[in-house]
């Protein structure tokens, strides 16, 4: 049973800063291509990033140079680092792992971040 669990959601002014994290088991790490999405009220959950097991990452443009996704293939867990925060950023932040051969899918159960003054 794969098991993503997300920690490091909250309140954030605009401009500031806050930091994800998602811890895998029950997997293979090592097999996963990590990423995070998220979902908006009355929006479609979307790809925020995503890095492959190799280290090749993957933004959605509007994050380009504020987000930064990392991964700690020792601890089994996916980092996004959020800084220059906007309240578009305002979203639910779901972590993803994708079987890179079989392509099949875990989510983790969510994470709010809410970026207010």
């Amino acid at each position: 049973q794969v098991q993503l669990v997300e920690s490091g959601g909250g309140l954030a002014q605009p401009g500031g800063s806050l930091r994800l994290s998602c811890t895998a088991s029950g997997c293979i790490f090592g097999i996963y291509t990590m990423g995070w999405y998220r979902q908006a009220p009355g929006k479609q959950r979307e790809l925020v990033a995503d890095q492959t097991v190799g280290g090749s990452t993957n933004y959605v443009d509007s994050v380009k140079g504020r987000l930064t996704i990392s991964r700690d293939n020792v601890k089994n867990t996916v980092y996004l680092q959020m800084n220059s925060l906007k309240p578009e950023d305002t979203a639910v932040y779901y972590c993803n792992a994708r079987h890179e051969i079989f392509r099949y899918d875990f989510w983790g159960q969510g994470t709010q971040v809410t970026v207010s003054s």
